[in-house]
């Protein structure tokens, strides 16, 4: 006996590993030998292609194209109609699936509405994608990224909100009091 929620339009895929608890909503499409974690809510009319891997607790909204070489940690949110890509440059006439480029999406990530992921470029944990996005370029963990190509503003906290770091280097969450520190570039929760 399944202990996931599938809704009868749904596919579901041979080989698929679907963890307790993750709801499966209409139109969906889970390919063969994905594998999803605990918690997670995959929303209508989603795509996800062979042998991605979901965390758990991820929160896939609709519209939502998930392709072969994408995995994702735990706690990330994939906005409505946001899309990876898995060849950098694709041609009908040109079979290139032994060229799909890997993408990870690190844990607490949101990627915004409409956003792009060009493939083979990681987001690090806890990054904030805007709205309509275009990724060309790794992300760093903590970073919020805008535009079209995307360029880094600032910094976010696990909790979501913007971190404003004094000259020492040092910025607390205006949510939860958690201190995050900026060294060399990169952020870390102390």
């Amino acid at each position: 006996m399944k202990d996931y929620f599938v809704h009868q339009s749904a596919y579901i895929d041979e080989g698929c590993e679907i963890g307790a608890g993750t709801k499966i909503w209409h139109f969906s499409h889970i390919m063969p030998n994905c594998k999803i974690g605990k918690g997670c809510n995959i929303g209508q009319n989603v795509v996800i292609s062979p042998e991605v891997v979901l965390g758990s607790n991820v929160k896939v909204q609709n519209n939502v194209s998930i392709y072969t070489g994408v995995t994702c940690g735990d706690d990330v949110f994939l906005g409505p109609s946001m899309v990876f890509t898995n060849v950098i440059n694709p041609r009908s006439a040109v079979n290139r699936k032994s060229e799909y480029a890997k993408t990870h999406v690190g844990k607490g990530a949101t990627i915004g509405a409409n956003a792009t992921i060009v493939c083979g470029h990681d987001i690090g944990a806890y990054a904030f994608i805007g709205a309509g996005a275009v990724i060309t370029k790794n992300v760093p963990a903590y970073a919020l990224m805008v535009g079209n190509p995307a360029k880094q503003i600032g910094w976010m906290s696990e909790y979501g909100s913007k971190l404003i770091f004094n000259e020492q280097g040092s910025a607390k969450c205006t949510e939860t009091g958690d201190l995050y520190l900026l060294q060399n570039n990169q952020v870390t929760k102390s």
